[in-house]
């Protein structure tokens, strides 16, 4: 059986801060613990379930008790039903090299808020060749243990370099050469993946950016924006190949791939660093081997 992962450091000025939380949320959120005490609930424990992760819940349904209840406890009874526990200490991926070839996906550093960055490049996806290495299933729990690592290992090694609680990380999402075929054949993957992200992980995408998109696709995107909140559609931006400008306002040209009019060139290629706070040296504590080692 697997070593339990090590817990990774937080320094205190970067630690979640209750008085952070405006007036208002903070008297939702006792009345929300006090409820979920009262239902006798069978998955609320107050000793694991911290302030921040029922906050997400809680905004994710606008302070809707009831939907936030089940929002969180269907949360809960899907990460013993998936075993997301059982993900993070045995799971292996020997197929990463092959599939990060194909359909590149990485985090390069962290925006000028000092968010982790995740890139996409779903324009380089290769459907059939991805599919001789790996299967809808695998890449599934391989994304749920990466979801698992940001919100565990990345977040608090970046929160402890800004110096104040992060929860949110930043996306950008590369569409150069994207093909609607591409979209048809990985559409299970994007489906599955992303309902996992909007019902089990709420509230942790802090800003979107969608590059090198196509001019359908900005076309699709007036339209499908209406039907989003507000503050969902303020997170993502959507451009196409002069992307810069935007691009430099969310992340300093420094923290960018060259390949993305940055100024990084990583040994080996950004793509392959997997560079940050949580590896490079700048934060105390890190890094912390166990959670290096997943994925590779």
């Amino acid at each position: 059986m697997a070593s339990p992962l090590p817990e990774p450091p937080t320094s205190p000025n970067a630690r979640f801060d209750l008085q952070t939380v405006p007036a208002d949320q903070q008297l939702d959120l006792a009345e929300f613990k006090e409820f979920l005490l009262e239902s006798h609930p069978v998955y609320y424990n107050p000793a694991i379930h911290s302030d921040p992760l029922l906050l997400r819940f809680l905004r994710a349904r606008k302070f809707d008790f009831e939907k936030s209840k089940l929002m969180f406890e269907t949360c809960e009874q899907w990460r013993r039903d998936f075993q997301v526990e059982r993900i993070l200490s045995s799971f292996e991926f020997p197929e990463q090299k092959d599939v990060s070839r194909v359909y590149p996906r990485f985090y390069h550093r962290t925006d000028r808020v000092g968010r982790p960055v995740y890139f996409e490049l779903i324009g380089k996806l290769d459907v059939k060749e991805l599919f001789q290495y790996t299967n809808v299933d695998r890449m599934i729990t391989a994304y749920v243990r990466e979801y698992e690592k940001l919100l565990r290992y990345r977040l608090p090694a970046c929160s402890s370099k800004a110096g104040r609680y992060l929860s949110q990380g930043c996306t950008v999402l590369d569409m150069k050469g994207v093909q609607l075929s591409t979209f048809n054949s990985v559409r299970k993957i994007v489906q599955q993946v992303s309902k996992i992200a909007q019902d089990y992980y709420p509230e942790t995408m802090g800003r979107m950016l969608i590059i090198n998109a196509p001019t359908l696709f900005t076309t699709v995107w007036s339209i499908v924006k209406g039907m989003l909140d507000e503050n969902t559609v303020a997170k993502i931006s959507i451009v196409g190949s002069n992307y810069e400008k935007v691009l430099f306002e969310v992340i300093d040209p420094a923290n960018l791939p060259a390949e993305y009019g940055g100024s990084c060139s990583c040994r080996g290629g950004c793509q392959n660093s997997d560079v940050g706070p949580w590896n490079d040296g700048s934060v105390s504590g890190y890094p912390l081997q166990a959670w290096e080692n997943m994925g590779k």
